[in-house]
């Protein structure tokens, strides 16, 4: 037996290979497949079953592709209705996979057809569960995902969520591994550890929703409590999930068409298309194309750029580091933006060598801006999460989440200038890279973020902490 996690950073995702006795399963599959099939072929085995937790909202799985490559199935948990052939297996159907059993447990909550599967090993003993997000670690799926669907509201999801978890999952041997789709940094829940393994029992020690002595009304009450609205191209993921998407090859290959400086502009110009430079946020201040928008392949990429561009069917052309290029497309295609018609050949320095416009960052050093915001007490807007900002903030800065920036940009004064940081420097760019686009230019970006800033001379008491009544 052979139980691999494949863990994608950029999403917080684990997807799952199982191997046993020639057959394999694989597990909540991203949407590039060449790696799975390298790995069937390195073991030389069978690809049995593909498994699905449920409709991923936060990513398009690989499961379509996979199939058609493999001819394995597809198998859904009950109440699951997709667009194409597949499984529909019941609530504690068996399925053999070499000599292991994989038990089908219907765990409705965060979604109708949200499923997890109970391995059981050659002696037939409860070894692991694949919990999608049914449960994280340290938390447990958000249930305001699929209300429209379900025709339910999030408490009424969050307590049939209650009975998942303590009918199916936490009757389970304390023993049990669990192993989620997701971890710290993933938007489908709001308390997620940075580990990706637990036990049942130790989640039932430290994991706030499963308290023993928990009712179903705290339940419903702290689960649903400070949810965040999600993300705009969750619901376009689901569609995508559930009723099919272009074949990853034809959208790699859209995206690996290679335009020079001249047919990069032209290109532009006729379409329309958002221009998206995924190099490090310090190479884009330095010089970039005019108009261009900043979203670093080095941050969580494909989350931001879900986040922030409002329409999954923009056309959009790339500039990157040399070589990034089908990176950079692959990643776009993990949350649906399959929409990429070329990137810059030879990158942002090919067109500078052609003499084309660029435009560059306003940026101030840490130590700087400390002597600045001690003399003179700028405007500052601290773009961070809002949780971040209660933790510890610049005394009088105003919290201007990135997330929300398409609702605050409106309200900048363009006649007074400010001073902008995030964490580090990553968001700023972002958010630096659609102040600019847009015509702003009274803006300052700190380097390094606060992050930076606590390391500078500025006095503490400049430095002050809120909380949420």
């Amino acid at each position: 037996m052979n139980i691999e996690q494949i863990y994608t950073g950029c999403l917080a995702q684990g997807a799952y290979y199982i191997t046993s006795n020639g057959e394999a399963a694989i597990i909540d599959p991203l949407r590039e497949v060449q790696p799975y099939l390298n790995r069937l072929e390195r073991d030389g085995v069978k690809l049995k079953y593909i498994f699905e937790t449920h409709f991923h909202a936060d990513f398009v799985s690989g499961h379509l592709d996979l199939s058609k490559k493999t001819g394995a199935p597809i198998v859904y948990g009950p109440t699951a209705h997709p667009n194409f052939e597949f499984i529909s297996a019941t609530d504690g159907q068996l399925f053999q996979v070499g000599k292991l059993t994989i038990k089908v447990l219907h765990t409705p909550g965060h979604t109708m057809e949200s499923t997890t599967y109970l391995l059981l090993d050659e002696q037939g003993k409860e070894y692991c569960i694949f919990s999608g997000d049914t449960l994280f670690i340290g938390d447990v799926g958000r249930p305001d995902l699929a209300q429209k669907s379900a025709h339910m509201t999030q408490e009424q999801l969050a307590g049939i969520l209650y009975h998942s978890l303590r009918d199916k999952i936490m009757s389970l041997p304390d023993e049990v591994i669990v192993y989620p789709a997701h971890g710290a940094g993933s938007a489908c829940g709001k308390n997620m550890s940075k580990e990706t393994v637990s036990t049942i029992g130790q989640q039932k020690e430290f994991n706030y929703a499963l308290r023993s002595d928990m009712t179903e009304q705290e339940f419903i009450r702290e689960v649903t409590d400070g949810l965040l609205p999600p993300p705009a191209y969750f619901g376009k993921n689901v569609e995508m999930n559930k009723e099919g998407y272009e074949s990853f090859d034809t959208v790699l290959n859209k995206g690996m068409l290679a335009l020079s400086p001249k047919e990069f502009e032209v290109v532009a110009e006729e379409t329309g298309a958002l221009l998206l430079d995924t190099r490090k946020g310090s190479d884009f201040a330095h010089g970039h194309i005019p108009q261009s928008i900043n979203i670093g392949l080095t941050g969580d990429f494909a989350p931001w750029v879900g986040a922030l561009i409002a329409d999954v069917k923009q056309e959009i052309l790339l500039i990157t580091d040399l070589g990034m290029e089908e990176e950079s497309v692959t990643r776009l295609s993990r949350v649906g933006f399959d929409n990429v018609i070329g990137h810059l050949k030879g990158g942002f320095e090919a067109w500078k060598a052609e003499g084309m416009e660029t435009d560059h960052m306003e940026r101030m050093s840490a130590d700087a801006f400390a002597l600045k915001f001690e003399k003179d007490h700028p405007e500052v807007y601290d773009i961070r999460r809002e949780t971040e900002y209660e933790t510890e903030h610049l005394e009088d800065a105003e919290s201007k989440p990135l997330a929300y920036i398409n609702d605050w940009i409106k309200d900048i004064n363009p006649n007074q200038h400010f001073f902008m940081h995030c964490a580090s420097g990553y968001r700023t760019m972002i958010a630096s890279s659609i102040l600019r686009a847009r015509g702003y230019r009274n803006f300052t970006e700190i380097e390094g973020g606060i992050n930076a800033v606590r390391k500078t001379g500025l006095s503490k008491d400049k430095f002050v902490h809120t909380s949420k009544v």
